[in-house]
């Protein structure tokens, strides 16, 4: 019994995984040195970790986290050394995935409506936040650099420090990948017990 149960998970964070891949191909916008606003392609994720808890919330996530990094393994080659290139892969892909497995951490099963819609909010919101946040300190550390290499005379980025630089970019994927999540995250309320078992 307890292995079909194991087999059932494994399956769905499976399909899971799928689905917000294939989501993350559906681009609203795209962003020249990387980031995207893309059709909902974390609310899989996020799912996950509701219904089955953040250990395997964040297992799913680290395996969408990897498939990200073979996505966007095109933008490791921006990085000018060895060191840049560990910080795109932990700071752009490793941790900022993988941390949308922790989204659960405020939700409680026995959760009524406003209370379980509260908790649900506040994780995605969390784990958006640092998304976020990993990829302003991606973009100091290393992106801000190789931007301003390739700059032209006149591009607003030779005028700008690397934190306003870092910061204003990212948000502008960012912002919208999160408000999209953030409206969207009530149906996770009418799927988290959906087929639970």
């Amino acid at each position: 019994m307890n292995r079909k149960k194991d087999l059932l998970i494994l399956v769905e964070c499976a399909v899971m995984v799928a689905l917000a891949t294939v989501l993350s191909y559906i681009k609203v916008y795209e962003f020249p040195f990387g980031g995207s606003i893309t059709l909902l392609s974390m609310l899989p994720i996020l799912l996950v970790s509701f219904r089955r808890g953040v250990k395997v919330g964040l297992g799913t996530a680290f395996v969408y986290s990897v498939i990200q990094l073979i996505q966007g393994f095109s933008y490791l080659s921006y990085a000018p050394t060895a060191f840049g290139v560990v910080g795109l892969i932990f700071l752009d892909y490793i941790l900022p995935f993988t941390i949308l497995g922790l989204a659960g951490i405020f939700y409680k099963e026995e959760y009524k409506s406003k209370k379980a819609m509260l908790s649900i909010v506040s994780g995605t919101s969390l784990v958006l936040l640092v998304r976020y946040a990993c990829h302003v300190l991606s973009g100091v550390i290393i992106w801000y650099a190789v931007t301003k290499a390739e700059a032209k005379e006149g591009d607003w980025i030779l005028t700008v420090g690397s934190w306003v630089y870092s910061i204003g970019y990212n948000a502008a994927y960012m912002g919208p990948e999160i408000a999209i999540t953030l409206l969207a995250s009530p149906v996770i309320i009418k799927l988290k017990d959906f087929i639970k078992e």
